[in-house]
């Protein structure tokens, strides 16, 4: 009898070719195995045919669950009041949190299974003899590793290890990733063996702005669901001096910002964020890349340099820090972070320095001063900084 056999396994199901085959390979790895598919919108109905006929096709359980309203709460929500807020949210990194990796892990025990898997392009680095060799999992020593470290996926185009930062021990040792040692041309001939019915359009990354297959552009949805304000927009003052994320310099720069040229008008500040090119339309002049939000005024601050300083940081407070190990390193902390999704990784130090606080501020738990060696452009507050050594998830952050 193979050693897997009795142990049962979730397998997160959306229809497309990643979770079809990680469900394959589970079930020729010997696991009992379940396939769940999550009903988080209301263009759902496609993606649950395509999971349907794949649990058919492998003879393997099939259950729907419809969390529409949780995923409308905790999602949707939180991506249209973030806008609202002047902040620029990654919502992918709050459904794994929330829903994939906090619902489904509710289920996986209700169900009295062993593990939770899904599609994700990421490893687990631990020393387990469950383990068996054709999921291509490494091991690293003889002895039990109960320190489950996360690790970015070896195909770097596909890697998702960015959106994982959120989890904890205690959901890591429940968790199986099986494409992880694969790239996605091994995983579409699997498929394509297999004989695997699967969706053919690859899944978008913010799934709930596509409908019957077709992308809502971004700003639309918006406009739909915010009530928006039209404003200034003004070239920012090149003789500013440039506020710092940490405080500094923001008399000096709120003197210089009466010099500042109205140049033509927004269209709502929740429509915009820092560095964005597309979408201010101001002719003859331009282009012009956006620099300041500014709810306070309802001003949108740009300049026409890509390269202008103030397009550009080199320190910033982040909260919500998750450790992937469960413990906070020895501070300061030399790594290399992730701001965005697909964004070069870049040296940092992460410290804790109460005095770059405002007189009176009390630290909360969890925040931290992020100091790059040099700057980088861009850093957009509700975006994830997530910190690397080399190949191995240490932590992350919102980025505030």
């Amino acid at each position: 009898m193979n050693k897997n056999s009795k142990k049962t396994v979730v397998v997160a199901m959306s229809g497309g070719v990643d979770s079809s085959v990680a469900a394959y390979l589970l079930k020729q790895a010997g696991y009992n195995v379940m396939g769940v598919f999550m009903r988080l919108h209301d263009n759902y109905e496609e993606g649950e045919r395509a999971a349907r006929a794949v649990c058919k096709k492998l003879s393997i359980k099939f259950y729907p669950l419809s969390i529409q309203e949780s995923f409308e709460r905790e999602v949707v929500e939180y991506f249209i009041k973030s806008y609202a807020a002047g902040i620029t949210p990654n919502p992918c990194v709050v459904c794994n949190k929330v829903i994939k990796f906090g619902v489904l892990l509710k289920l996986m025990q209700e169900l009295q299974a062993d593990y939770l898997a899904s599609g994700h392009y990421v490893r687990l680095r631990r020393e387990d003899t469950r383990y068996p060799p054709t999921l291509k999992l490494r091991r690293t020593s003889k002895k039990q590793d109960t320190n489950i470290k996360l690790i970015k996926g070896i195909d770097k185009e596909k890697d998702q290890s960015y959106f994982l930062y959120t989890l904890e021990q205690k959901q890591l040792k429940h968790l199986l990733f099986p494409l992880g040692e694969y790239r996605k041309e091994e995983i579409k001939k699997i498929a394509k063996k297999a004989g695997l019915p699967n969706l053919k359009t690859e899944s978008q990354d913010v799934c709930f702005l596509v409908n019957e297959g077709k992308i809502i552009e971004h700003n639309k949805f918006l406009r739909e669901r915010l009530k928006l304000t039209p404003g200034d927009i003004k070239e920012l003052d090149p003789s500013a001096l440039r506020a710092s994320p940490l405080g500094k310099g923001r008399n000096a720069q709120k003197d210089s910002r009466s010099k500042n040229k109205v140049i033509g008008r927004h269209k709502g500040l929740p429509l915009y964020t820092i560095g964005q090119r597309r979408g201010v339309e101001i002719g003859g002049t331009g282009p012009y890349y956006v620099a300041r939000c500014d709810y306070k005024t309802n001003t949108l601050y740009v300049v026409n340099d890509p390269n202008d300083p103030a397009l550009f940081s080199d320190e910033f407070f982040i909260s919500n820090v998750n450790w992937t190990s469960g413990k906070e390193p020895k501070m300061p902390y030399s790594a290399s972070v992730v701001i965005r999704y697909r964004h070069k990784a870049v040296p940092a130090k992460i410290k804790i320095e109460d005095s770059c606080l405002p007189a009176g501020t009390v630290r909360f738990k969890n925040n931290y001063i992020v100091k790059l060696n040099s700057p980088i452009r861009a850093v957009t507050p509700g975006q994830s900084a997530v910190f690397y050594d080399k190949d191995e998830v240490i932590g992350g952050g919102i980025i505030d």
